[in-house]
């Protein structure tokens, strides 16, 4: 279960992708033209039956369920005298899929499979397989699976990364529901370019009313063609069932993740705008001379990234991105990602009370300074701590802020001094004992002093910390 702001998200559903060789019906792109659509003609038109389109989907979408052996601590007190050994537990996870690919290839959420140590898919006709993970990635809590059918091809869904989504458009979900087996739920499209939710990384998402429930994790979200056009991710509840607001991961997010799977690839590598940006505000639009709050403000540049080559300036409102408008530095930092490397995508800005259209290419956030990963052993505060240099790539691998300066990132926290002294992955090392920590050369020299008494100051979620230790 995934919080999301003071509400309680139910982990919900997933996406998928089409086989090469399987005909899509997925629209083909139509730029900022929209499609025209028209209200039902008759009360008759609204009774015709959904059953074409899950006859279509349905054969595609799969159960996963996911067992991992979780180490339990019985009583603190009793292990100080040698008793209360931890005991073992085994913690199952079941949810949905979509088979994207005719071979076996099946999306779901990462959630579902997280930290799994046996992972088995059930197919719509009961026959299990094991499957094994291509690719997991949890900054969009989407995860590729592959299962071994043999020489048969199993049937696929179709993802529709092109579609012009309109509030109001039908759609369904399928998947299955407090393991009850597979249901189909319906409803419409209520928000197309919902942020700020909270819940990934890539907060962006498509909003339904369609009833998601515990185990729809990982299940399709299909428009009426039977096509894929969102994966699931979570609901805002307070009870713990659907209360028909659920969100959605675009198609075109769950696409980039299936590609990087298929390429061979053991993480996405998604495109970095290189800008530091802040939603307008009502006050901020009245100070710009705007008509109406829209666009992000563009508060920092990196130096020679792909935005400040193509001519974005500091004060630069990004209006759209793509052809696609945005409201908030979410969706510029969204629409930015979900393209791919090296196409050149066109950014629009508001710069002295007129838009200009800028070209941008969409580049891999940059790897420099090297990660240069290192394990700090040895009596010092930081003992025990696995610590890398501080890159954009590594920054958007971590969700991390890549404007926060050079540093030193602390990885992974494994048992020792640091462990014990409250340290965490995420933390920021500033300073030691006065002495400026830039890199982990830097840190690593710092450590070696033979000193009884540490000043560390480290920054974590934006806040500067200081401590002193004793070693």
């Amino acid at each position: 279960m995934r919080a999301a702001r003071l509400l309680i998200p139910l982990l919900a559903l997933l996406a998928a992708c089409s086989d090469p060789a399987t005909t899509t019906q997925a629209q083909p792109a139509v730029g900022l033209a929209q499609p025209s659509k028209a209200p039902p003609a008759s009360s008759t038109t609204l009774k015709t039956s959904y059953a074409p389109v899950v006859k279509r989907a349905a054969p595609a979408v799969v159960n996963v369920a996911s067992r991992r052996v979780v180490r339990q601590r019985v009583d603190p007190f009793w292990e100080m005298f040698g008793g209360g050994a931890p005991r073992e537990r085994v913690a199952q996870s079941l949810g949905s899929g979509a088979i994207v690919r005719a071979d076996g290839v099946i999306l779901t959420n990462n959630h579902v499979i997280e930290g799994a140590d046996e992972i088995i898919v059930q197919l719509a006709d009961k026959r299990e397989f094991p499957a094994r993970v291509l690719l997991a990635d949890p900054r969009s809590d989407l995860a590729v699976l592959k299962i071994d059918a043999g020489a048969e091809r199993l049937p696929v869904i179709a993802i529709d990364d092109q579609e012009v989504l309109e509030v109001g458009d039908l759609v369904l979900a399928i998947g299955n529901p407090f393991g009850v087996g597979q249901t189909v739920t319906t409803g419409i499209i209520s928000a197309t370019a919902r942020s700020n939710t909270g819940i990934t990384d890539y907060g962006f998402f498509l909003q339904t009313d369609a009833a998601i429930n515990p185990g729809n994790s990982g299940g399709p979200l299909v428009d009426m063609d039977g096509d894929l056009i969102g994966v699931n991710t979570a609901i805002l509840s307070r009870s713990g069932t659907s209360s028909g607001v659920g969100f959605a991961v675009p198609a075109a997010m769950a696409r980039q993740v299936v590609n990087s799977a298929l390429g061979g690839g053991h993480s996405v590598v998604r495109p970095w705008l290189g800008v530091r940006a802040q939603t307008v505000t009502g006050d901020m639009a009245r100070g710009l001379g705007m008509n109406a709050p829209r666009g992000a403000i563009v508060a920092d540049l990196w130096p020679n990234g792909p935005a400040a080559r193509a001519g974005v300036r500091q004060g630069d409102v990004i209006v759209a991105v793509g052809g696609q408008p945005v409201a908030d530095e979410g969706a510029a930092a969204y629409y930015f990602a979900s393209r791919r490397t090296g196409e050149m995508v066109p950014v629009v800005v508001l710069r002295d009370g007129a838009e200009r259209t800028l070209t941008v290419r969409a580049e891999a956030p940059p790897s420099t300074p090297a990660r240069d990963e290192r394990l700090i052993e040895g009596g010092n505060p930081l003992q025990g701590l696995t610590v890398a240099n501080l890159s954009p790539a590594l920054a958007d691998e971590l969700g991390a802020d890549p404007f926060a300066g050079r540093g030193v990132v602390v990885m992974r926290v494994q048992a020792g001094f640091a462990q014990q002294a409250g340290f965490r992955a995420g933390d920021l090392v500033r300073e030691i004992n006065g002495r400026e920590v830039r890199s982990t050369a830097d840190l690593s020299a710092a450590v070696a002093a033979r000193v009884r008494v540490w000043r560390v100051t480290i920054e974590r979620n934006g806040q500067t910390i200081s401590a002193q230790f004793r070693t």
